[in-house]
C-alpha cells in the first residue's frame, strides 16, 4: 500500500488541530453535529444529484482505493517482460505458453495470451487500446465527483452560516450568548472549506495520479508484448519500456 494519501491528510488534520490547541482554541467547539450533517450530506447529495447513480454507488470503493491502492513496482513488468521476450526469440512465440499461467498481472497477462493465441499484432493494440482508454474515461468520473465535492462543499458551509446566523438574529433575547452562538454559526463554514481542501480535492488528485500510473503499466505492457510479436531484441526491449516510464516510476541506476 502507497501511505501517501493516509499521511497527507493526517498532517493536514494535524496541523489544523495542532493551530487550534495552540490558538486557546476548543477542539469540542468543531465537533458540532448539526453543521457536519448539513455538510457532508449537502455535499454528497448535490454531487449526487449532478452524476448518475453508479457513480454515487461507487463512492466507498473510490474512497478505499484512493486510501489503500498498491501499485505493482513497474520495473518488475519490465523484467517479466524482457525475460519472456528472451525465450520466445530462443524457442518462440508458442513457448511462452506454459510461463502465462504465472504471471500476476491480469492486463499484461490478457495481452500474452493473446499473443500466443496469434491474435494479430493490430488488433491487439486496438484491443488493449480500447481497454486503456476505458479505464482512464471510468477513473476521470470517479475522480470527477470527488473534485465536485469538493467544489460543492464550501458553498454548502455557506448555507449552513447563513442559517446558523439568521437563528442566532431571530433570538437576540439574550446578549451574553450572541459571541458562542455566531462562532458555532461559522463551524459549518470550517467543515466546508475544511473537507474540501483536507478530503475531497485531494481524493480526487489522487485517484488521478493512480489512473495516470496504471495506464502507463498497461501501455508498457501493450508495447511489450507487440515487441515480442515482431521477434525484437529483449535487451532493446528493456530501454524501450524504460524509456516511457515516467521518472518516478523508472528503476534508478547506481551512480558509476
Amino acid at each position: 500500500m502507497d501511505p501517501a494519501s493516509i499521511i497527507g491528510i493526517g498532517l493536514a488534520l494535524a496541523a489544523i488541530v495542532g493551530s487550534t490547541i495552540m490558538e486557546g482554541g476548543d477542539i469540542g467547539a468543531m465537533f458540532l453535529i448539526p453543521p457536519m450533517i448539513l455538510v457532508f450530506g449537502g455535499t454528497i447529495g448535490a454531487a449526487v444529484a449532478g452524476g448518475l447513480m453508479a457513480d454515487a454507488k461507487a463512492l466507498p470503493k473510490s474512497i478505499i482505493r484512493a486510501m489503500t491502492a498498491k501499485l505493482p513496482k513497474p520495473n518488475d513488468g519490465v523484467e517479466t517482460i524482457v525475460k519472456l521476450a528472451d525465450k520466445a526469440r530462443r524457442e518462440g512465440l508458442l513457448a511462452l505458453e506454459a510461463e502465462v499461467a504465472d504471471v500476476e498481472d491480469p492486463f499484461l497477462k490478457r495481452a500474452l495470451e493473446m499473443a500466443v493465441d496469434g491474435t494479430d499484432a493490430d488488433e491487439v493494440a486496438e484491443i488493449l487500446g480500447s481497454e486503456v482508454d476505458a479505464k482512464r474515461a471510468q477513473d476521470a468520473a470517479a475522480a470527477k465527483i470527488f473534485q465536485d465535492m469538493g467544489g460543492f462543499a464550501p458553498t454548502i458551509g455557506i448555507i449552513g452560516t447563513v442559517l446558523g446566523l439568521v437563528h442566532v438574529l431571530g433570538d437576540l433575547g439574550d446578549p451574553s450568548t450572541l459571541g458562542e452562538k455566531i462562532a458555532s454559526a461559522f463551524v459549518a463554514t470550517l467543515w466546508g472549506v475544511m473537507t474540501a481542501n483536507v478530503f475531497w480535492f485531494p481524493i480526487a488528485n489522487r485517484i488521478k495520479r493512480l489512473s495516470e500510473a496504471e495506464c502507463e503499466q498497461m501501455e508498457v505492457a501493450i508495447e511489450g508484448v507487440l515487441a515480442i510479436q515482431a521477434g525484437n531484441n529483449p535487451r532493446v526491449i528493456e530501454r524501450k519500456l524504460t524509456a516511457m516510464m515516467t521518472i518516478t516510476d523508472a528503476p534508478q541506476k547506481d551512480a558509476a
